[in-house]
């Protein structure tokens, strides 16, 4: 009797919509999820028979059935943060993590730093990349490991003191002006100028000291004493070196030895600016005032200990280190695929490639159709609540329609039965 399969298409109806009312739960238990993608089922007939021989008005359906399911990686909105490792993709792409195992592909970025000194998901998986070593990032994906990061010390090359000699000083008035340099394991030394004002007008003597090694050469030979001479208006005119004066102002190399000092470094050359294009570059100076150091400008610097993060755009993480200097450190993998609504569910924010979303697709943020990478920052989930809600509504009046042509069917039947009375 056709009623008896009604009733088998009623109970189709309470099937499906149970399944979809659980991906709409699902959604919205999800909806403060970091890097959640929502779901979406989709439904389809259930074909039976045709009724009479070949013709196309007498077919004749038995309910619907839960097709599938369609993940939306629609982007979220973004959430600020002030951890620099918290971490949000503004298009497409995924980020690798790695799990011992295997690479899974996630859009939830909340990575911390572990007690390996790697960067870690949440759920223990570490984040991948490629190290970067002298401003080139290698070919090769791995581990994000920041454990040991060090910023390496760099020597002096050149400096530029700034300073005002007091030429209304008397003769045999003295000042010093120091001078920070580093030699190459990142040793600081004081360049000491010690400063003494000379009988002749507008003119400073000066000698040098240092106060690890000793100053070997200057401009190129053993030095003694040298001397300054300024011009009527107070500007540098000329240089002297153990008496003897230069053709013209120019850079002045200067030689410290370490030879029997320890730690033992390697000599200091570094260059003394003074000039530009043959002339003064105005840093010292003459003028009748109180003598004072008013700049010091140099190159080098100590080793340096990693004291801070940060993420660039495309997905670059560098070092920021107690010694003033910034180092790119690791560029952050990425990862797409062809289909992305085809990958396996994993559970904890995370997906795997699958037959239906094809291999992976690698590279870096913000090249080919790859998004960037936004620091400081976390995608949330992209459930519309109010969108699930109304979803939910019209599932439940669907169940609650097929619960309907249920009872009403048992109605018809218990008439049936009743026709024998």
């Amino acid at each position: 009797m056709a009623l008896i399969s009604s009733l088998f298409t009623g109970v189709t109806g309470l099937n499906g919509n149970s399944k979809a009312m659980n991906i709409i739960g699902d959604n919205i238990a999800n909806v403060n999820t970091i890097g959640f993608k929502g779901s979406k089922a989709v439904f389809s007939d259930i074909f039976s028979t045709i009724l009479t021989n070949g013709s196309v008005t007498s077919q004749l359906g038995r309910g619907s059935q839960l097709q599938g399911v369609i993940q939306s990686f629609n982007q979220g909105s973004f959430e600020s943060s002030s951890n620099a490792l918290d971490l949000a993709i503004d298009g497409s792409g995924f980020f690798v993590v790695n799990n011992g195992s295997g690479n899974f592909y996630t859009r939830a970025g909340q990575f911390r730093l572990n007690d390996d000194g790697k960067v870690q998901a949440i759920t223990g998986e570490i984040l991948q990349g490629h190290q970067i070593t002298n401003g080139t990032a290698s070919s090769t994906v791995t581990d994000i490991d920041l454990a040991g990061v060090q910023s390496a010390p760099q020597a002096s090359t050149a400096f530029t003191l700034g300073a005002n000699l007091d030429t209304s000083a008397s003769a045999g008035t003295t000042f010093n002006s120091p001078v920070t340099l580093y030699n190459s394991i990142g040793d600081q030394l004081l360049l000491n100028y010690q400063w003494t004002k000379s009988a002749t007008a507008n003119q400073w003597n000066f000698t040098l000291s240092s106060s690890k090694g000793t100053v070997s050469t200057v401009n190129g030979a053993a030095f003694t004493s040298g001397s300054v001479t300024f011009n009527t208006s107070g500007a540098l005119s000329s240089v002297a070196l153990n008496g003897t004066a230069l053709g013209s102002l120019a850079d002045i190399p200067i030689v410290v030895s370490f030879a029997g000092v320890s730690p033992t470094a390697a000599d200091l050359s570094v260059n003394w600016d003074i000039a530009t294009s043959g002339a003064s570059n105005g840093k010292i100076t003459g003028f009748s005032a109180d003598s004072n150091n008013n700049s010091m400008v140099q190159d080098g610097f100590t080793t340096g200990t990693l004291v801070g993060l940060s993420v660039t755009g495309d997905g670059t993480i560098f070092g920021l280190f107690n010694n003033g200097q910034t180092e790119d450190l690791y560029q952050i993998a990425m990862a797409d695929f062809l289909a992305p609504s085809g990958l396996t569910r994993k559970g904890s924010n995370l997906f795997a490639e699958s037959a239906q979303s094809g291999q992976p697709i690698l590279g870096t943020a913000e090249t080919g159709g790859f998004g960037s990478i936004i620091g400081n920052t976390l995608e949330l989930s992209n459930v519309d609540l109010a969108a699930e809600f109304v979803t939910m509504i019209q599932t439940q009046q669907a169940f609650q329609a097929s619960a309907r042509v249920i009872s009403t069917t048992d109605n018809l039947l218990t008439e049936t039965v009743n026709l024998v009375r």
